[in-house]
């Protein structure tokens, strides 16, 4: 008998490579948009920034301290500022330009597709827990080719709640008829996958991508997709 039945991914930096497919996003919207003539004299600086931003800002939204509306603009108007440009119209332009070729890039981590089909012929449910947007988080999957593997898509817009909070958790257990038991959760983010399961009374997989030497607590490490194929 399979200890777990339900396999709850994550999806950005976990399955859908989020820093190569953003950077060339952004890429794509610095060239679309002509950004050098708006003051943005080096797209690597430029980015470096936004990342900076982008961080802090998601996490003032996952703690409810900011609107999804203001977040999608905002990351930009205040990178725009570090290269002495005000101009709130272009980072609402740059803020829905991004949102529509973002999910048309398709870079998956390496063996996504080996792995999701080994864990679909062993007759695993999969589904998704996603912080991410909707609309985007379903275009992604689709552009990807991976939509086809997931019994149940939650995000956090879907859901009306956020990793780490339980109630997105909660949420996810009921739309899948899912026992905490025979559920686990796999993602990247200590403190948003790992604690957040953990704290749900669900079991993890630690998806260490990066190498990080970060002390997590979890109930699996791994450090490829591939080595799901050890657990499961």
């Amino acid at each position: 008998m399979m200890k777990y039945k339900h396999l709850f991914f994550d999806l950005d930096h976990t399955l859908w490579d989020f820093d190569t497919n953003s950077k060339e996003a952004l890429q794509d919207i610095y060239h679309s948009l002509s950004l050098v003539e708006a003051g943005v004299y080096d797209f690597d600086l430029f980015h470096k920034l936004y990342l900076g931003h982008n961080e802090r800002l998601w996490d003032r939204y996952r703690k409810g301290q900011m609107k999804v509306d203001e977040l999608r603009w905002k990351r930009m108007a205040v990178t725009l500022l570090e290269f002495k440009n005000g101009d709130e119209a272009l980072a609402h332009k740059m803020g829905v330009e991004f949102l529509e070729i973002l999910p048309t890039k398709k870079k998956l981590f390496p063996d996504t597709i080996e792995v999701l089909n080994y864990l679909i012929k062993k007759k695993y449910a999969l589904h998704l827990i996603t912080n991410g947007f909707e609309k985007t988080q379903h275009h992604k999957l689709k552009t990807s080719g991976i939509d086809n593997f997931f019994r149940e898509v939650i995000t956090s817009e879907g859901s009306g709640s956020l990793k780490p909070h339980p109630e997105i958790f909660e949420y996810a257990l009921m739309k899948t008829g899912a026992l905490k038991k025979e559920s686990i959760m796999i993602g990247d983010t200590p403190e948003v996958d790992i604690l957040g399961a953990r704290d749900a009374g669900i079991d993890q997989v630690y998806v260490n991508h990066t190498g990080s030497n970060e002390p997590v607590k979890a109930t699996y490490t791994v450090h490829s997709l591939k080595e799901l194929m050890l657990i499961f």
